[in-house]
């Protein structure tokens, strides 16, 4: 494929909720942070990414906040190119969220590895000793674990931002075969 081709990528964010899923997008697409909160119910933001010397038109579903009884939607499964999963380094109840939001992600897709960046957000809210409930090595293990890359980010001071959507383009790529189409088929779910 010629490197001025445009490819188009879906990347879909999920996580549970409060934890930065709409902030983190937002900084990405806008440059800017949100302070305020308000429930998400679902947007999809499009914007032009080079990465390797490559255009990509991604379209990142922010989605809203999962939780253990919430059940996967098929469009945040089929058609999706990669995943970002996001946690906040606050709350230990929203980094054990992120192992059955990658569980219900692998059983909906038949497939054992996805692309996949898990993300550990607000770690500007850090400040105490006692707010952190979330180490980086747990993240880290996280990611071995699933086979994902791993950052930590804070949409409000723009850390590592852009890093988490090159490395979810990263993993899209690593298992994207050269002969395959970069569009996926009609009614499977399919991971590249």
């Amino acid at each position: 494929m010629a490197a001025n081709t445009l490819r188009k990528r879906k990347i879909a964010v999920l996580g549970s909720r409060s934890v930065g899923k709409s902030s983190l997008v937002v900084q990405f697409i806008e440059n800017h942070f949100v302070d305020a909160y308000y429930p998400t119910i679902e947007s999809t933001f499009s914007k032009g990414v080079a990465y390797r010397g490559v255009e990509y038109d991604c379209d990142i579903i922010d989605t809203a906040g999962q939780d253990e009884y919430s059940i996967l939607n098929s469009k945040h499964a089929i058609g999706i190119h990669g995943y970002v999963l996001v946690y906040s380094v606050t709350s230990r109840r929203s980094f054990d969220m992120i192992k059955i939001v990658y569980d219900k992600i692998v059983d909906f897709c038949g497939k054992n590895d996805i692309p996949c960046v898990i993300v550990g957000a607000k770690t500007d809210l850090q400040s105490s000793p006692d707010s952190r409930q979330v180490a980086p090595n747990e993240g880290e293990e996280l990611a071995k674990l699933t086979n994902a890359a791993w950052v930590e980010t804070s949409a409000k001071n723009n850390v590592n931002v852009g890093k988490v959507f090159e490395l979810c383009l990263a993993e899209i790529e690593k298992r994207s075969p050269s002969s395959k189409t970069d569009q996926p088929e009609a009614g499977r779910c399919l991971i590249m």
